[in-house]
């Protein structure tokens, strides 16, 4: 029996002009945090300094901005994913997104639209949990809505709303 080895490839590290057009690439496609960029750059084999001035660079020509980044991230994760505000804070926050953007990105959440995607899957788990037992019901919807990111406490108050709906 013959036994083959894959090597990865190991890639010649880019010049700085090079890396930098890359990373515009980069930040062209959509919005990129700082982080993401830097740990794209070193990737292209570029030292502390010169990626410390390929961010530089990229922020001043309009690539990179944090702000727009924690809007749109924000924005994304609770539309297309349905994340509560806790995930959506703590996914900014390890990428290194300052505590103003968080606030920013944060604010592009409605309030009202929040509730009515919140009501929406306590609904859908709700009735997709088979069991007659309120308690196991709500424990089940609640730690599913909490892992979701959700605040514990608009999550027992949507859960409430659905079961006072269903009773009635």
């Amino acid at each position: 029996m013959m036994s083959f080895e894959y090597k990865k490839r190991k890639k010649a590290p880019l010049d700085y002009k090079s890396a930098l057009k890359k990373a515009g690439d980069f930040c062209a496609y959509q919005e990129r945090s700082q982080q993401q960029v830097r740990d794209k750059l070193y990737s292209y084999g570029l030292h502390q300094d010169e990626v410390e001035e390929a961010v530089s660079e990229l922020i001043v020509q309009g690539f990179l901005n944090e702000e727009r980044y924690a809007i749109a991230y924000a924005g994304g994760k609770f539309r297309m994913k349905g994340w509560g505000r806790m995930k959506i804070k703590q996914g900014l926050k390890f990428q290194k997104i300052s505590e103003y953007c968080i606030k920013k990105g944060m604010d592009e959440i409605d309030p009202d639209v929040y509730y009515e995607k919140l009501l929406e899957l306590a609904a859908k788990k709700i009735n997709s949990i088979k069991s007659d037992n309120e308690y196991m019901i709500k424990g089940k919807a609640t730690q599913y809505l909490v892992g979701r990111g959700f605040e514990s406490d608009l999550v027992r108050e949507a859960i409430e709303d659905i079961l006072n709906k269903n009773r009635l």
